[in-house]
């Protein structure tokens, strides 16, 4: 049966995961009156959101129901890994594997360890008193020095998994966790761990430079600044362009461009830049003369889903996302550890007449506003959530409200 909810009160959704034989069942719910599906394994999460917070991150902890009799002698396993594909999953062969596991974790869930417990959650607490003695709780804690989760844009025709970096959650049974893994007695969900933006944003980005150039006295002095230094994602970028030019030569032309910049952190670190956003205009300045202008760009995904490696923030299958946010590295962190750094700036080029171009760089920050509720599981701007909703209604007026993630969604 479903989970049922005699009671209005505000619930998070229900993920659910089963395994082909459906021996092996994975649900993230909410605390609610609940009537188990016929499985043998079944492990609850709150939430598949997990934030840093730079000082901290929101540790995983869930509950797994075990059906003994179907284990007999063996071990139940939960592991949380945190992987980085730099290659296509078809290109495989040989025994090689274009992957690298960055994090893998191991946790005992059943029988439980006596020496590893850890002080049960609030969630966890309401979980074992709803599942009962069956029920066992398992805890992660995500070091603070691995990356958040980000995807690069396959091409079309890529095929399996976007190359990126993401966490999985899989549950298993075996005699010993060396022991070959089997697809029938597993079940492996994927989780994300992400960044909002800081409470505090840093100073307004301003950078000038000034060119001189042959036969000409005086310079081309060009200073470009932003607003601000925080941009949530959808939100439109002005740039403030001021040019004073003393010298002989014209300028014919004014180009903005916002780059997405992604350093790879692997065996060794390459930088790859993209254009995600961009503006030419032909306002020229004269010798002599002054300009003021103010520039208007948004960069957005809906612009560039034919660009194949752009960075996008990590996704779950059936959901959109969207340009994959900055990245905001604590201070000591080692890089190497990190898979990929995102970065966006803003360039301003001016096309000089028989003089070369003129360019600044500013730096910015682009996030997703951290939620109100500081809860990291609601729908961020940008992003779309593709949701199956089941009504049920019995005799009793009972009303079933799920959200379900079937096997092939995840």
């Amino acid at each position: 049966m479903l989970p049922t909810d005699t009671g209005p009160s505000e619930k998070p959704p229900v993920f659910k995961k089963s395994s082909p034989n459906c021996k092996v069942v994975c649900v993230c719910v909410c605390v609610c009156s609940l009537f188990l599906p016929l499985s043998n394994i079944s492990f609850y999460l709150g939430k598949r959101d997990f934030v840093d917070h730079l000082d901290h991150i929101d540790p995983v902890d869930g509950v797994l129901l075990v059906d003994q009799e179907y284990l007999k002698d063996r071990k139940v396993f939960v592991t949380l890994t945190c992987a980085f594909r730099y290659g296509r999953e078809d290109l495989d062969v040989l025994g090689l594997s274009f992957r690298k596991d960055l994090y893998v974790s191991t946790f005992q869930a059943f029988p439980p360890l006596q020496e590893k417990k850890t002080p049960p959650s609030r969630l966890q607490e309401r979980l074992l008193k709803k599942l009962g003695q069956h029920a066992y709780p398992f805890h992660f804690t995500i070091p603070q020095n691995l990356p958040c989760s980000v995807t690069l844009q396959p091409g079309a025709e890529d095929t399996g998994k976007a190359c990126g970096v993401d966490y999985e959650l899989r549950a298993f049974c075996a005699k010993t966790v060396e022991e070959k893994i089997h697809q029938r007695n597993s079940v492996q969900l994927v989780i994300r761990k992400v960044q909002y933006a800081p409470e505090k944003p840093g100073p307004q980005p301003m950078m000038e430079t000034s060119r001189s150039f042959l036969m000409s006295d005086r310079s081309l002095h060009l200073e470009a600044s932003l607003d601000k230094e925080l941009y949530y994602h959808g939100e439109p970028i002005s740039v403030n362009v001021h040019v004073t030019n003393n010298s002989t030569k014209s300028v014919k032309r004014v180009k903005i461009s916002v780059r997405q910049y992604a350093d790879i952190c692997l065996f060794s670190t390459a930088q790859y830049k993209c254009p995600v956003a961009q503006v030419e205009a032909d306002d020229q300045v004269s010798p002599s003369s002054t300009s003021c202008q103010v520039y208007t760009l948004t960069p957005m995904l809906g612009t560039n889903r034919e660009k194949r490696g752009l960075a996008l923030d990590g996704k779950l299958k059936h959901e959109d996302t969207n340009l994959a946010s900055s990245t905001i590295v604590k201070e000591g962190t080692n890089k190497e550890m990190m898979g990929i750094l995102v970065s966006y700036r803003v360039k301003v080029k001016l096309v000089v007449s028989r003089g070369g171009d003129v360019a600044v760089e500013l730096p910015f920050v682009l996030m997703h506003p951290k939620p109100s509720d500081q809860s990291s599981s609601q729908p961020q701007p940008g992003r779309s959530h593709t949701h199956t909703h089941t009504h049920t209604h019995t005799h009793t007026h009972t009303h079933t409200h799920i959200i379900t993630v079937s096997s092939a969604a995840v």
